[in-house]
Order: structure tokens, then sequence, then C-alpha cells
């Protein structure tokens, strides 16, 4: 996973685990936010469901092991490339290995794809102790303090040279634009709501978050058909553009607007009532914020800071 740094303007101010003292729940609606961030954006998607020899939960530990306190037990997505897959190449599986090395525990995983009931399949049921990628606030757990902020990204080839910065450049009426879609709705997804809004419809196309679940990296389709000359510029969730896309495309975080989510602050999730588990997590990711920070960036996450109050 050594990639060249290529992307340093995409990176983020650092020290994100300082700004929220304590665990935390409700606020932030779980279907909205996770169909914006595509990640883990099928919890509560009406049409797509997972392939049928995926719809059972997989471990990779004994039951009786899993449900011991000698291990941490995660709950992820064994094909969900840049957060985790089941050969333990994402960056929550490195973050997963750091928080545990602390915990003084192996990670046990549940593997469960991302798909319908994610969260009430898995934490909810008593499969793990945590899922390591949530957003701040999500109603269906409770969360740590944020350990890194994204943004939504354009992805463009280089060799074009458009710089482009905001939603509102007109220039994106001229332009093919490629967005991730939760089935065939673009309207859960904020970008994609935001040109409908601006009139942007026609030379809008969607690519869905899941794709074809039976190959690896299935959000990989929307980076290629940019690559490919599909279309002009991507629409992407910062870590999958980030991520996915080779050293001939520019990644470049989007303006916010006024009114539009873009940006999203990323937390660990745990059951409901299991403070003491938060509050030791939100220790670790004080006290391993930088060796959190040099993950994130080997994986070209595009980072910003929180808007001030």
């Amino acid at each position: 996973m050594n990639r060249p740094d290529r992307r340093a303007r995409a990176r983020a101010p650092r020290r994100l685990a300082d700004e929220t003292p304590s665990c935390r729940r409700t606020v932030q609606p779980a279907l909205l936010v996770w169909l914006a961030l595509g990640i883990a954006a099928a919890a509560a998607c009406r049409q797509e469901q997972a392939p049928r020899h995926l719809q059972a939960p997989r471990e990779d530990a004994p039951p009786a092991a899993a449900a011991s306190s000698a291990a941490l037990r995660v709950c992820a997505d064994p094909n969900n490339l840049p957060f985790s897959n089941d050969r333990l190449e994402g960056f929550e599986n490195a973050i997963a290995e750091l928080v545990a090395r602390d915990l003084g525990k192996p990670v046990a995983y549940t593997w469960w794809p991302q798909r319908r009931g994610f969260i009430r399949s898995t934490l909810g049921a008593g499969l793990c102790d945590v899922v390591i990628g949530v957003p701040e606030r999500f109603e269906m757990a409770l969360t740590t303090r944020p350990y890194y902020r994204s943004t939504y990204v354009f992805v463009e080839k280089r060799e074009r040279t458009l710089h482009l910065t905001s939603l509102d450049d007109p220039r994106l009426r001229r332009l093919r634009i490629g967005v991730h879609v939760v089935g065939d709705d673009y309207a859960s997804v904020p970008p994609a709501a935001a040109l409908a809004a601006r009139g942007m419809v026609d030379n809008v196309r969607g690519y869905s978050i899941y794709g074809s679940y039976d190959r690896p990296n299935p959000p990989a389709d929307l980076l290629s058909a940019v690559a490919n000359g599909e279309v002009d510029v991507a629409v992407a969730w910062g870590p999958l553009g980030g991520y996915f896309a080779t050293p001939a495309l520019a990644v470049t975080p989007i303006e916010p607007l006024p009114g539009i989510e873009l940006q999203f602050a990323i937390s660990m999730g745990v059951r409901r009532g299991d403070v003491a588990l938060c509050d030791r997590l939100n220790e670790i990711l004080q006290t391993r914020r930088d060796e959190i920070d040099a993950v994130l960036d080997r994986f070209h996450v595009p980072r910003v800071a929180a808007a001030s109050p």
C-alpha cells in the first residue's frame, strides 16, 4: 500500500481528536448520513441486498473466542476498500489493529457486507464491540470523538487542468459528471441533489456505490469512468476519491456551500450504553492521533478542518 504521495493539497489539518471531548449519540439521522457518505450506505436502502453467500456473518475467530473480552471484536465489510476488506488491507483494518494493541487485545472480525441492516445485525446483535467508521453522533450507536473529517471531492484528469472547486462552477453544465448513487436514488447523495437543484440532470450519470459485490472494489467504477473518458469529472466521497484515483487523476476538495452537507466527521461506534469502552477508545484516539493521521495519509484520505462555530 505504499503509493507515491501525490495529493498533498487534499490533506487536512490534524488534531481533530481534540475537538470533541466525550462520547455521544443521536443528532445525525443514520439513514441520511450513511447514504451521503457511501460507507455502509446500504444500511437502510430499500432496494439493494447482499449476495446470498454473504448474507450471514462470517467470523475469523471461533464463536467462543469472539464472545470473549479477550479480543476486540470488530464488525466490518469484507469487500469495502479503502475502508476494510477480509485481507486486512483497509485503513479501518489498520486503525483497528492500532487500537487493539493499546487495549492489549487481538482483533477478532465478524465480516458482514454493509448493506441493509448492517448495524442492527452486527453491533446491535452483540456480534461485535465496535464499528470503526460511522458518522459522528450516529443515532444507531454511541460514538467516540471523531478521528477524521473528510469532504466530497472532484476527480478529473490532470491533463485537462479544469481545477474545479465548486458545485456552482458554470462549466459543470457543459461537462459529463459522474456521481455515486444508492440504487436509483440520486436525491439521497448531497452532491447529486445539489447538482439537480442547479438544473444539472441530463449531464449527470450515476454509478452505484455497491457495484457488483462479486468482484473487488465496486466503488472504483466511478473513478475508472474518469480515467477512460466515460465522464469528464467525478464527484466522490473523499476517502474513495483519494484512494482509487490514479496518478493521472487530480483530486480536489469541493468548497462548502450554504445548506449543503459536503463534509462529515467520522467516529467509531460502540453499542449504546457501552460507555466504558467508548471512553477508553477516546483516550486511545487522542494518544495515538499521530499514528492514525499517518495511516490516513498513507491511504490518501483528504481531510478538512471543522468549521468555526
